[in-house]
């Protein structure tokens, strides 16, 4: 995973979408459903990525999710390329599943979580998959089920969602539920998933507001917020880019920092790529993968080159550090 830019720090709040390849299905029937959502939590746990919404539909999916130690290019990577292997061998197809790359907007999450959790878990109802909000209630596969508490998914955190429109439980969900009743009668979908200055501000009537004031509104399509918002995660970006080491520079850094490190345990570099667990190797490796994985960017497959491990022990090691 090439190192991402402040754009996408740890924590930061995204709502992604994916469709299936010229708008087919990518999910048949009930298996395929539990399947992609056993998927998509159990690799949430696993890369601690935390999710708050979802809808999944017969050709696409809504997630609400903030990035992970490892970035979220890194989790949907492996959520849509496995599940696509398991699709492909379940229903005896070849081919790409999805269409392109998923499409992903990072969101202001102060101004705009509420409208984004209710917008994702109203999409069966508004599709007419389900006629009333209470019918949402007990529809297995949005998040809507977790926060009412009709279903239970560890991996979706009910306490976040909740904590947004209530101190207790019992409240919050009432504020909730009368939120999604007023939503439903909204078009949210030019203000949170059109394109450009648009989506950037939350609708012309922001924008034009702003150029009334003197204020040249920014646009950007990976970006929904204010214009504060767009302006510093813009310039937080650039700067982000700007101190990126160049990949020979990268690469020479790594390799004197494992020829220091083997130098001050006393081993060799053999003998820290051997795979064996004697001395303190576990916990050298540990440092040695957090530093390149965190710090410089590398991918954990590369990383894992370097430390004579596996992905998925590196994986590992930036789970349990």
């Amino acid at each position: 995973m090439p190192r991402g830019p402040r754009l996408d720090e740890p924590g930061t709040l995204h709502h992604v979408m994916m469709r299936g390849i010229e708008k087919g299905t990518i999910v048949q029937d009930g298996i395929d459903r539990t399947e992609f959502l056993k998927r998509m939590g159990t690799l949430a746990q696993i890369t601690q990525t935390p999710l708050y919404a979802f809808a999944l539909m017969n050709n696409h999916v809504h997630i609400l999710l903030k990035s992970g130690p490892l970035g979220l290019a890194s989790y949907m990577r492996r959520l849509l390329s496995g599940y696509a292997q398991y699709y492909n061998r379940r229903h005896n197809r070849v081919g790409h599943l999805f269409q392109n790359r998923y499409k992903s907007i990072i969101c202001e999450e102060e101004a705009y979580f509420d409208k984004l959790v209710a917008y994702i878990h109203l999409n069966p109802l508004k599709a007419g998959l389900v006629e009333t909000l209470e019918a949402l209630a007990s529809y297995p596969w949005t998040g809507h089920a977790v926060i009412m508490n009709r279903i239970n998914h560890s991996w979706l955190d009910r306490d976040y969602v909740l904590g947004f429109f209530g101190s207790s439980h019992r409240t919050a969900k009432k504020a909730y539920l009368d939120y999604l009743q007023e939503e439903i009668g909204q078009d949210r979908q030019k203000e949170l998933t059109g394109g450009g200055i648009v989506r950037s501000h939350g609708g012309w009537i922001n924008v034009l507001s702003m150029r009334k004031k003197g204020i040249r509104a920014l646009g950007d399509e990976r970006i929904l917020g204010s214009y504060a918002f767009v302006r510093q995660l813009l310039k937080d970006t650039e700067e982000g880019q700007k101190s990126e080491l160049p990949g020979e520079e990268r690469g020479r850094l790594i390799e004197c920092e494992i020829e220091q490190t083997c130098r001050d345990a006393g081993i060799t570099e053999s003998f820290l790529r051997s795979g064996s667990l004697s001395m303190n190797l576990p916990v050298i490796r540990k440092q040695l993968a957090v530093k390149f994985v965190i710090e410089h960017g590398l991918s954990l497959t590369e990383t894992a080159r370097q430390l004579g491990v596996t992905a998925s022990a590196v994986s590992y090691m930036l789970k349990h550090r």
